[in-house]
């Protein structure tokens, strides 16, 4: 199983992320990628994940192993996220030149004095959603009141958000602080569950157990996910880097998306010590496609954004507490990278 099923990234950075941003000089794992041949001539720069090496970020394992970002002039090293290396200090020390965080992440990074800008959004549609059983489905949010939902409290905003946009009464939901797990739904200890997407419903589709998911993103829940940070200063001096490092992303992912199974065997072969299973890796990587592409990508390109999907992650996000300002986008890498 993947490793999502024993805590939450949630639960576990968003309570704490105030302190966080304050440890600039955190240690954390990578991945370096092979030389290129003018080893010398290549620029160091690295990217830094959101969370632990899976399927998640297969994109970037494609351009790292096809040797993509060397042929851009650039060495890049992929730091390993996860539960004790949040997104935003190495980022702001420079340690990394690009993170990988979330819109809502981001504001509250930058009401504390980051100087970021949102340069890319790789999910087009945020990965919560209520998961739930065929006998007892959650198909919209109106259906949750009189039910029990196993969560971390530390998601209660996100719960209350979503009852907000829908006109749902919250009190008449019941939350259940749960461990990341399917267990607790499969047991009856609850009617249904806040997660992503591609965990812990690939969880029991594993298990040979159907769910039922209610996209929360269908439902004006919009907050931008898996998006790339940088900083202003680097916007300003180091624009080739980040062009470069940008368009072996979008490289990568362009080709994750034409074969996602080639996008799991490489994940599970480049990191054999992470105790991924393939099958569960398949079925992200497919599980993500919906997520990260639409008809905006296509023509425009991965990584896109409208105007109109920024004035609804404002909209959301200040029902979170996170209140930002447009400029927080800013999409000048992008339209050198797509030659717009």
């Amino acid at each position: 199983m993947n490793e999502h099923r024993t805590f939450s990234r949630r639960a576990l950075l968003g309570a704490g992320f105030v302190g966080a941003v304050g440890l600039a000089g955190l240690a954390l794992g990578c991945s370096r990628s092979e030389p290129a041949d003018d080893r010398l001539a290549a620029r160091d720069v690295a990217l830094q994940l959101s969370w632990l090496h899976s399927v998640q970020f297969g994109g970037s394992y494609i351009a790292l192993d096809r040797g993509w970002w060397s042929d851009g002039g650039l060495n890049v090293s992929l730091l390993q996220g996860g539960p004790n290396a949040p997104v935003e200090p190495p980022v702001v020390s420079g340690t990394a030149l690009v993170g990988i965080s979330a819109a809502d992440y981001t504001a509250a990074a930058v009401a504390q004095g980051a100087p970021f800008r949102i340069i890319g959004v790789a999910m087009q549609k945020n990965p919560f959603v209520i998961a739930s059983l065929p006998q007892r489905p959650v198909n919209e949010p109106a259906d949750l009141e009189g039910m029990r939902i196993g969560m971390a409290l530390a998601n209660t905003p996100v719960l209350e958000t979503l009852c907000t946009l829908n006109d749902v009464d919250v009190d008449r939901i019941e939350v259940v602080p749960t461990q990341y797990s399917a267990q607790p739904l499969l047991a009856g200890e609850v009617d249904c569950l806040l997660c992503w997407q591609t965990d812990l419903p690939v969880a029991m589709t594993v298990q040979g157990i159907e769910s039922v998911t209610m996209l929360m993103a269908d439902f004006g829940y919009a907050v931008h996910s898996q998006t790339y940070i940088a900083t202003e200063q680097s916007l300003a001096e180091r624009r080739d880097d980040l062009v470069a490092l940008m368009a072996g992303e979008v490289r990568g992912w362009e080709e994750y998306r034409t074969d996602t199974d080639a996008a799991a065997q490489l994940t599970v072969d480049m990191f054999p010590d992470a105790g991924l299973d393939l099958e569960t890796q398949r079925l992200q990587a497919a599980a993500q496609v919906p997520l990260m592409f639409s008809p905006l990508t296509d023509e425009f390109g991965f990584g896109w954004w409208t105007d109109e999907s920024v004035e609804a992650n404002r909209k959301t996000l200040e029902l979170l507490g996170h209140p930002v300002e447009a400029s927080l986008w800013d999409r000048s890498i992008l339209e050198q990278v797509h030659g717009r």
